[in-house]
């Protein structure tokens, strides 16, 4: 593999997970972040980002002087082969995608760029952003190509250099090439195309996951009404390789990071577009009922009787939108706490990968530093993010902190037979006590 010089622009999720692993094999790599504090942290190894494997890859590449953060994007771009722009671009009015941050650095760097270098969008953009791109960048010598990522958070780095594919859009066949192989190394699959189904691909692969889960739980709700069992059944057809058994496992909705914003963005452009898409805007508007009805249920167990929650407090165990990771983005456990609150609970939360609350969270609930203290006087139990020391908390003691003796298992994370030895009744989704025991 020959050795290429990268420019990373931006050190999220995405960005610093591509520049520490692009280090890691083989290439020189510059990341550039307009966040200074940021930029001196991460060249001492302080990453704030939980991930596993990603502080000791930001280390080695520092280390063997593969790796190294500035905080001057045109001064990362200026020797760079490839550079990578790996901005936000998030919900926007309407549901469009904000591309504010890509066509400023777009317009940042380009007259930095060297001759013949090879821009990359791996931000997750709409299509024909990649010759939206090139036209701000106003240089014919400059190849854009679009290379979408494909990370989960919680298993990025592993992600990263075991891919399941590589994307890469290019009108510029060479340009393309040049892009899929600085992943040589990877030995993956590539899929070598034009920017458009490059950029539809990503949006594609998040809205059928979306559609995956929202049918999981409509399912989980099915299988309420007749006595069936969600984990027999999504396991009976998930042994189908056409169907699959990842992303069947009911919860409190689908959100996080991306989910939420690429299935609103795909909708916006489908309508303006002129392609009606029931099935996309089924998903989402499934998702947000999924949640009201899941709140329904603590309503109908924990309300004094008129419907309300005034001056009912809940214990919530998980805020962060899945175990494995610090991020609260459109997380589900928030939405349903914020219906709760709607109904005028006081919200009593613990997450292990928050030591206090984030300060657009502190009108809506109040963390707390063990499982204990949130239980603590509480109602009941809501469990909304599926952390796996959960199951082994002592839950005899909980049930002598709670004021009624309910759980509400909203990820079907614990042992029901658990529960029922410390006196607490279990209601999960889609599975009755005794089929789940």
């Amino acid at each position: 593999m020959r050795e290429r010089r990268v420019a990373v622009i931006g050190t999220g999720y995405v960005g610093l997970t591509t520049g520490a692993c692009l280090a890691a094999v083989g290439h020189r790599v510059v990341c550039a972040d307009a966040d200074h504090r940021k930029v001196e942290r991460l060249g001492r190894a302080e990453v704030d980002i939980l991930e596993p494997g990603l502080p000791e890859l930001v280390r080695d590449g520092l280390d063997s002087g593969r790796l190294t953060f500035v905080g001057d994007s045109r001064a990362a771009v200026g020797e760079a082969d490839v550079v990578f722009l790996c901005l936000p671009t998030p919900m926007g009015v309407g549901g469009a995608a904000d591309l504010a941050a890509v066509e400023a650095v777009a317009d940042e760097v380009r007259s930095a760029l060297r001759r013949s270098a090879v821009v990359v969008n791996k931000s997750t953009v709409p299509v024909g952003t990649t010759e939206r791109v090139a036209a701000l960048l106003g240089r014919p010598d400059i190849a854009v190509v679009s290379n979408p990522e494909f990370l989960r958070e919680g298993h990025a780095v592993q992600d990263f250099l075991h891919p399941d594919r590589v994307v890469v859009g290019a009108a510029d066949q060479e340009a393309g090439q040049r892009v899929a192989e600085l992943y040589a190394e990877l030995d993956a699959p590539v899929v070598l195309t034009d920017p458009a189904s490059a950029e539809l691909t990503k949006y594609a692969a998040n809205f059928f996951l979306a559609m995956k889960l929202s049918f999981a739980n409509n399912l989980a709700t099915l299988c309420e009404r007749f006595d069936a069992d969600i984990h027999d059944v999504v396991t009976g057809i998930g042994h189908d390789p056409r169907i699959g058994r990842a992303f069947l496992d009911p919860g409190p909705g689908w959100g996080g990071s991306c989910l939420p914003k690429d299935t609103h963005a795909l909708l916006t452009v489908c309508e303006e577009s002129g392609v009606d898409f029931p099935l996309l805007r089924a998903t989402i508007d499934t998702n947000v009922e999924h949640q009201r009805r899941l709140v329904e249920r603590v309503v109908a167990g924990c309300s004094p009787g008129n419907g309300s929650l005034r001056g009912v407090r809940l214990a919530l165990l998980g805020l962060t939108f899945k175990a494995g990771t610090s991020d609260l983005r459109d997380s589900p456990a928030l939405a349903i706490a914020r219906l709760l609150k709607e109904r005028g609970a006081d919200l009593y939360a613990y997450d292990p990968a928050l030591s206090e609350s984030p300060p657009d969270l502190s009108d809506l609930l109040t963390i707390t530093d063990s499982p204990e203290r949130a239980a603590d006087g509480a109602r009941a139990c809501v469990v909304l993010t599926e952390w796996p020391h959960f199951r082994e908390l002592d839950w005899e003691a909980m049930a002598g902190l709670l004021e009624a003796p309910v759980v509400y298992d909203f990820r079907n994370l614990l042992d029901p037979l658990r529960l029922d030895r410390a006196a607490l009744s279990w209601e999960g989704i889609g599975r009755s006590y005794a089929m789940a025991g």
